[in-house]
């Protein structure tokens, strides 16, 4: 690690790679780079995703739904492999011009809908079918606001304090600290929350739980960055109760593993295309 201190250019170029795990997938411009064309399966929904924490809001939520009895919301689950640089592949760009995953294509109508990012996938599906968002204002204002509140916080777990504690090239104790501190001011704001609510925004299970299970949730039963020690995840008794009680849901568990291609055999499906794929890796 270099002690000089960095001194910013008048103005920015692109001319060497930022370093770090995700290095060669990272660019300042967007667009396709390449043909490659999606695959399409026989049901109503096609999801290209991969099993990161906002990939898998969205197979949780697919599952939920599917468990709950919506026979309507089967699905194809296709890996997009984000190393490879799948997602600026020109099929996938045309579903999602931001290139990340999920992107969903909605061929339950006459026409296609391309609906992309992880929130607005949840919220797309619970209106369409009526479950785990309350039509009641002020619930649906509440469930709304911490999904809102995911979508704005977990950029700080994530490409903040993941980034620089689990993936930089060089270890800096200054974005560590920063990221560390605010990190755990977000599992202190989930604590405060869950000491009077069984679930996030109240008694009901909703979106809010599945778009905030996958980061926060994971990540105080110790299965995101290696750094439960690190940022003491035990000390948050109220999140570590409610995330244990959402993994345990059926669907949660069925969810998890679809589009995964690491961890255990038996939490590994590279792609969803019926129920019975999900039950043959659980059965392992």
């Amino acid at each position: 690690m270099t002690n000089e201190t960095y001194v910013p250019p008048k103005v920015w170029t692109w001319d060497k790679n930022s370093g770090g795990k995700f290095a060669n997938i990272n660019r300042p411009i967007s667009g396709a780079t390449h043909d490659h064309e999606l695959p399409i399966g026989e049901h109503p929904f096609q999801l290209y995703s991969l099993a990161t924490p906002n990939g898998v809001k969205a197979t949780i939520m697919l599952e939920e739904l599917l468990h709950a009895g919506v026979a309507d919301a089967q699905y194809n689950g296709y890996i997009v492999n984000i190393q490879e640089g799948e997602q600026f592949g020109n099929d996938f760009v045309a579903i999602n011009p931001n290139s990340k995953i999920p992107a969903l294509l909605d061929r339950s109508g006459d026409t296609p809908i391309r609906v992309f990012e992880s929130g607005a996938i949840l919220v797309h599906l619970a209106e369409k079918f009526g479950h785990f968002l309350p039509t009641d204002t002020a619930q649906r204002a509440e469930v709304m606001s911490w999904l809102m509140w995911q979508m704005g916080s977990a950029p700080f777990l994530g490409g903040g304090f993941g980034h620089f504690y689990a993936y930089a090239p060089e270890k800096y104790e200054y974005p560590i600290n920063r990221y560390a501190m605010e990190v755990k001011r977000q599992l202190d704001v989930l604590d405060k929350q869950l000491a009077n609510n069984t679930y996030i925004a109240g008694d009901q299970y909703t979106i809010a739980d599945i778009a905030i299970w996958p980061w926060y949730g994971v990540l105080v039963q110790g299965h995101l960055y290696e750094a439960a020690e690190f940022l003491d995840v035990s000390s948050y008794k109220n999140v570590l109760r409610w995330a244990n009680a959402v993994g345990k849901r059926e669907a949660v568990k069925r969810g998890r593993i679809v589009n995964r291609v690491w961890g255990e055999e038996n939490e590994r499906l590279k792609d969803r295309n019926s129920a019975s794929d999900i039950d043959e890796v659980l059965a392992k």
